[in-house]
């Protein structure tokens, strides 16, 4: 079923607003909400999986997003405060759709909340949704800052890192802003935002990314 590992995945993902009217099988959305209910369980976030159910992409906003037949969604729901995760998480589930074969795009405003078919409980929020299904493209890269301008090292850089950072800069993040720095120092890594809109959401994807490529078992996050 899967087509592909991680790194291959974040390689090949791009985001992706057109879609066709080709329907996510059964066996595929069923990977999708065990995983949605393991990560939910493990964090204490109310992610959703919304199929078949285009009515949040059919306004003005998504008009104005360029959206097209979107049809299917996730929900990244959460408690209040919780954005680091919202992305992580988020951004994992981003990545094994992209392995299963399917597209998706970040959506942080361009969609109708009002219309959206999700439940949020008090005390959550909705961050936002990500698209999902099959594009009528890949999508395309866009452009990237170099690597220096985005970490440092205190030591010559080491592999992991630079593999680490190679992901990292694969990571999606709100109008392409890329406003992170990583920076290894005394053996440990830090990662911060700064500034910029939806900057600890897309914290939250760029460690994942970050973790993936480097490998959990070579570094510790530095803990504020």
């Amino acid at each position: 079923m899967f087509q592909m590992g991680e790194i291959e995945a974040m390689v090949a993902r791009h985001s992706v607003r057109s879609y066709t009217d080709r329907p996510i099988e059964p066996e595929k959305a069923a990977v999708l909400m065990e995983t949605i209910h393991s990560y939910n369980a493990e964090t204490g976030m109310s992610f959703q999986l919304v199929l078949d159910e285009p009515r949040a992409f059919t306004g003005m906003l998504a008009h104005y997003g360029k959206f097209e037949n979107v049809r299917n969604d996730i929900a990244i729901v959460g408690p209040k405060d919780r954005e680091v995760d919202a992305g992580y998480f988020g951004e994992k589930l981003v990545i094994l759709a992209q392995r299963l074969g399917m597209n998706t795009c970040w959506v942080a405003v361009t969609f109708s909340k009002r219309k959206a078919k999700i439940t949020i409980k008090p005390g959550e929020k909705l961050y936002c949704v990500i698209s999902l299904g099959y594009g009528t493209t890949q999508g395309v890269q866009h452009q990237r800052k170099p690597m220096e301008s985005l970490c440092r090292t205190d030591v010559p850089m080491p592999k992991w890192f630079r593999n680490g950072m190679e992901c990292a800069m694969l990571a999606p993040t709100a109008i392409n802003q890329q406003k992170y720095f990583i920076e290894l120092r005394e053996g440990v890594v830090d990662a911060r935002k700064t500034g910029g809109i939806y900057s600890d959401l897309d914290l939250g994807i760029v460690r994942y990314h970050f973790e993936t490529g480097a490998g959990k078992e070579n570094f510790t996050w530095y803990s504020r």
